[in-house]
């Protein structure tokens, strides 16, 4: 649909998919776009006309899929669920052609998947503590239940937060270095003294440790971008009460 900005990886090409902004939708305020985010406050007949545009620039006719997201490692087979009754879940993987899945994020990393050749696809919401956990092996894993080879699924990851702006605590690199001491790697010290964090870095070598030989990292930052992404952090810094969310989507024409 005009006016939606898709951006498309080109590790997916051939594959119906799109990592969606905030340009091209009817919400107002400080969640002013394409506000996808049930829990964002906004308007909700305002969330349904931009999730239907949406789909429409991706996959038109397809019908969307998502869960309730909680920053876990679960990733589940779409099924019928309403959207009133989304499970809890942090990823989505389906081989049913005119199903696109989505996942909302607001500095999280989207992950999209795809085995063109099994026709099957997957949706992975990564922020740091289901990365950590493991959230994208589980999505490969449920993609091999329908079929997929590891050695031909191709990934790319959207925009999130970058380095630069992903200022944490010492706390938090004990946390991740604890897990595995090689993850220091994905550190640098900041400006003001403190660690900052590469996510899409972490989420691309957690990625490539799987098993995964095509990775695309898009390298778009959330945080620096206000016109043209939602962004926890940089909402939360503006102390704003509310922030809106991003869609990706992926899927197999009908």
């Amino acid at each position: 649909m005009s006016g939606v900005e898709v951006i498309r990886a080109a590790a997916l090409e051939s594959v119906p998919h799109g990592f969606l902004g905030r340009i091209g939708g009817v919400s107002q305020g400080l969640v002013a776009g394409l506000n996808a985010g049930w829990g964002s406050g906004d308007d909700r007949d305002a969330i349904i006309e931009n999730r239907r545009r949406a789909v429409a620039a991706v996959l038109p006719g397809a019908r969307l899929v998502t869960v309730h997201q909680i920053h876990s490692h679960y990733a589940l087979e779409a099924g019928e669920w309403s959207e009133d009754e989304r499970p809890h879940a942090d990823a989505l993987v389906t081989d049913r052609p005119g199903v696109l899945l989505g996942i909302l994020t607001a500095d999280c990393a989207p992950v999209l998947l795809a085995d063109r050749e099994a026709g099957v696809v997957g949706a992975a919401h990564a922020g740091w503590r289901g990365a950590l956990a493991g959230v994208n092996e589980a999505t490969i894993a449920a993609m091999e239940k329908l079929g997929a080879k590891r050695k031909r699924i191709a990934a790319a990851i959207g925009p999130c937060i970058a380095a630069r702006n992903y200022e944490v605590d010492p706390a938090f690199r004990e946390l991740i270095v604890g897990y595995v001491p090689d993850n220091d790697r994905f550190f640098s010290d900041g400006p003001a003294g403190k660690p900052h964090f590469d996510l899409e870095a972490y989420v691309a070598s957690r990625l490539a440790a799987a098993g995964l030989t095509s990775v695309e990292a898009l390298g778009l930052d959330t945080y620096a971008a206000p016109g043209r992404f939602y962004s926890y952090r940089r909402s939360t810094h503006a102390g704003e009460p509310a922030y809106g969310r991003q869609i990706s989507l992926v899927g197999l024409p009908g």
